[in-house]
């Protein structure tokens, strides 16, 4: 490749990965690919080889969040790890493990607090939120265990508030690096300890 094209494809990479950072942190939204896609076609740009990579659009994201949002973001994220570890202390029979964007840092104004539990059934979860008279709705989402591909329950529930997600996984899981594909990192994730040592530290 011609050097003058590959500094143009670079250009473009960089200018993709500050937008998808910007979209991500003023609309909300968590996914990497859609705000790729979303930042690609409003730059115009065709060639896939100039998108970024995730870490390229996380590290213009805690950029854009410290210049722009500041000490809103942080109260946010201040916020949203209690909340966390309030869901978490209520769940602590099924080992629950702080993940996503909470956890990271990059949480935005509208980011949903992730979670995983590992449970036999999660029927288990599912007749303790009853009893509990906390409204969830069901979903299933992707996930890869070790190299093997699982469907994984989600449920969906307004926890005092704010939004969260709980991933279900298997007992065994809990020994195993969970990703959202076979290439991808394994998902970072804090048990209740952890994030009790993290709200205490007020970060």
């Amino acid at each position: 490749m011609p050097k003058e094209q590959k500094f143009k494809q670079q250009q473009m990479r960089a200018r993709i990965a500050a937008v998808a950072a910007r979209i991500m942190a003023e609309d909300g939204i968590e996914d990497f690919a859609m705000a790729k896609r979303k930042a690609a076609r409003q730059l115009g740009a065709g060639d896939t080889q100039s998108l970024p990579n995730n870490d390229e659009i996380e590290a213009e994201l805690r950029v854009y969040q410290s210049l722009y949002q500041g000490e809103e973001q942080r109260e946010r994220l201040r916020y949203l790890r209690s909340q966390a570890l309030a869901a978490m202390e209520q769940l602590a029979d099924f080992k629950p493990y702080l993940t996503g964007p909470v956890l990271k840092g990059t949480a935005g104004r509208y980011a949903d607090i992730d979670l995983q539990v590992f449970a036999d059934s999660g029927k288990e979860l599912e007749i303790f939120l009853l009893n509990r008279n906390i409204p969830y709705q069901t979903s299933e989402s992707r996930h890869y265990s070790g190299n093997q591909e699982r469907a994984v329950s989600v449920l969906s529930m307004d926890w005092q508030g704010t939004p969260v997600r709980v991933a279900i996984y298997w007992p065994g899981d809990e020994r195993r690096s969970v990703k959202t594909s076979p290439q991808g990192r394994p998902l970072e994730r804090a048990n209740l300890d952890a994030v009790r040592t993290l709200v205490a530290s007020g970060e």
